[in-house]
């Protein structure tokens, strides 16, 4: 009989895919899998193309602030902990491996009460609401960052590191400019401001464009909605509100990022050894995790980075301008990083833990 996990993570494109850099590891040993999401979160589209079985349930957002919301989102949850005991009673998984989010909550608690086995992992240095509720109810927390294992239970955390996609280091860089029509010998500026992009980044390189062109190609990703008609055809400048299957071969050809800051992109980057500029989420707009994500990668010698508080059209100009002239420091610091085999390191935890559940 096969082995079957079930896969949970959603709320943003993050807490997708580091289950996505696992699939070709799962398939090749031979498990069985499925996936629980929400409804209408960015992860059953991902998901949905991959023609895995996808299991819809209620999500509730936990908030650490007044809304009025809160007073029916714990119905939510509920809600959607008893839908997803129900999937995982009918499916019978050996194991379930979470990525995150607020979707994954329920789905750890309904696998608790089923008693699967349940192995977590962690992006940001420190631990997110979802996942602080979820530890408990966890055979294994894998975390990202080695500081993040002090803000855990002793002998429940494993430092991992992030699950980087294999086809993110396979690119092509001709086949990149093919598909942007840009030329090589003029250097290639990427951004890309999360899944959702960012109005304040999008802005600021908009108003720099013209001085940017004249030294860089420009491949703007700028996130659902936010894409300028009126920038459609411009030499030099390729706009696209999301990309996927081409995204490892436009990675291949950029010579310097400016991006957020979340823990899967910036993984990322350093894996490739790609300098780039990073811009952490501000507090106001969320828990912080972004900003210590950034400081990490600085104290390390891997990032420029500049604070949303501080962005403007010209502290954006002068970071890209730095980073450029650094990018050679960026780049030795970054080939001195004994960053792990994060995937092979967490296949290992789910074949340990999986060994452990009893098929009724």
């Amino acid at each position: 009989m096969k082995r079957k996990i079930v896969l949970t993570g959603g709320g943003s494109a993050g807490h997708v895919t580091g289950n996505l850099a696992l699939l070709p590891k799962l398939e090749a040993a031979g498990w069985e899998m499925e996936y629980i999401g929400s409804h209408d979160g960015i992860e059953r589209e991902m998901i949905e193309r991959l023609d895995m079985p996808y299991h819809p349930i209620a999500v509730g957002k936990l908030r650490r602030y007044f809304d009025v919301k809160n007073l029916k989102d714990p119905f939510k949850v509920i809600q959607g902990v008893l839908q997803a005991y129900a999937v995982l009673r009918k499916v019978k998984p050996d194991i379930v491996f979470s990525k995150g989010g607020f979707v994954a909550v329920p789905v750890v608690m309904g696998a608790w009460l089923n008693r699967i086995p349940v192995v977590i992992h962690e992006s940001d240095l420190t631990p997110g609401l979802a996942n602080k509720l979820c530890a408990p109810f966890a055979a294994k927390v894998c975390v990202t960052f080695a500081e993040t294992l002090k803000h855990l239970p002793d002998g429940k955390a494993v430092h991992t590191g992030s699950p980087i996609r294999e086809e993110v280091l396979q690119g092509n860089a001709k086949r990149g400019f093919a598909f942007t029509g840009f030329t090589p010998g003029k250097p290639v500026l990427l951004i890309i401001g999360g899944s959702l992009g960012s109005e304040k980044i999008n802005q600021a390189i908009r108003a720099n464009l013209d001085v940017l062109l004249a030294k860089y190609q420009i491949l703007h990703i700028c996130g659902k909605g936010h894409l300028d008609p009126a920038l459609e055809g411009k030499t030099g400048y390729r706009q696209f509100e999301f990309v996927s299957s081409e995204l490892p071969d436009l990675f291949a050809m950029t010579d310097l990022f400016v991006s957020r800051a979340g823990a899967n992109a910036i993984f990322e980057f350093l894996a490739l050894k790609k300098p780039h500029v990073l811009i952490p989420l501000s507090r106001a707009a969320s828990r912080g995790d972004q900003i210590l994500n950034a400081k990490s990668f600085e104290k390390a010698g891997y990032s420029r980075v500049l604070f949303e508080e501080d962005l403007t059209t010209e502290t954006l100009l002068q970071a890209i301008e730095e980073a450029q002239a650094m990018s050679f420091d960026y780049i030795a610091a970054m080939e001195t990083s004994t960053v792990s085999d994060a995937v092979g390191t967490i296949m290992g935890l789910i074949e340990k833990n999986a060994k452990k559940r009893k098929r009724k």
